[in-house]
């Protein structure tokens, strides 16, 4: 027997939200979300600065996801990050702004722009040329340095800024140079006399292992985040190997003897 019961606003809503199929239907879930009366009061106070820690969030998830080879995972999270890109679109439109259309017509004519030898006659004259070339035509900064992203990891910013220099020649001849560099950036840290100054000399620390890695063909950001993964992986098994209650309780030199356990493990 059909259900008779008059629809409510709320399954009023939610019938129009199933009407629409696929990105279409997350948008107008998106447009109900940020409703000036009727909607999410949490989204509706959200602004593009408070969404962006959360897009950057999502897009690390993404990377975990595809670290660890888990796909259910990874559609989880790329929905996540597609919701980002929704969010700040519907935003966007509210300022007349710019639209969802317009964002997925502008990476359209950027892919294709991009690759003229798969889309057109031409033969491509590189993806960093192209891109010098487009901001240049929008008259943006034109420093050898200029566009990359002040939001990525701080490590994949330093190569990617290095790459950049190194392009105009301004770059080691070899590895001898940036190993050097460590060196000496080591012994000005012992040399600093303030927290400053020290935080200073371990950031052209950090700077110049990126350098020497880069030098040597290894991706820092890579590099790091493996050891980190690595570090996890033997201490959850000192901890069991102790179990946790024992190892909390435990000296440091037991503690070492834990580690070269799971070192061997």
């Amino acid at each position: 027997m059909a259900d008779k019961t008059p629809l409510t606003p709320k399954s009023a809503l939610l019938d129009h939200v199933m009407t629409h199929d696929g990105i279409e239907r997350l948008r107008v879930i998106m447009a109900a979300l940020r409703h000036p009366d009727h909607g999410c009061p949490w989204d509706r106070a959200q602004s593009f600065a408070t969404i962006a820690p959360y897009t950057i969030e999502e897009a690390h998830e993404v990377g975990d996801a595809i670290a660890r080879d888990d796909m259910d995972a990874l559609c989880d999270e790329l929905g996540d990050l597609l919701l980002q890109v929704i969010y700040h679109s519907q935003m966007a439109s509210e300022a007349d702004a710019f639209s969802l259309d317009d964002v997925i017509l502008g990476i359209c004519a950027k892919m294709i722009r991009r690759h003229p030898h798969v889309f057109g006659d031409g033969v491509s004259p590189g993806w960093e040329q192209i891109k010098s070339e487009e901001r240049a035509h929008k008259g943006a900064d034109d420093s050898a340095v200029a566009g990359v992203a002040l939001g990525l990891p701080a490590l994949l910013r330093a190569e990617k800024l290095q790459r950049r220099a190194a392009r105009t020649g301004f770059d080691w001849p070899d590895a001898d140079g940036p190993r050097a560099k460590v060196a000496e950036e080591i012994e000005e840290i012992a040399a600093a006399s303030s927290h400053g100054e020290r935080e200073e000399e371990f950031g052209d620390l950090l700077f110049s292992v990126v350098n020497w890695a880069r030098h040597e063909g290894v991706d820092a950001e890579a590099a790091l985040r493996n050891a980190n993964l690595k570090f996890e992986r033997r201490f959850r098994l000192m901890e069991e190997i102790a179990g946790k209650q024992a190892f909390a309780s435990a000296s440091l030199d037991e503690k070492e003897g834990y580690w070269q356990q799971a070192k061997r493990r």
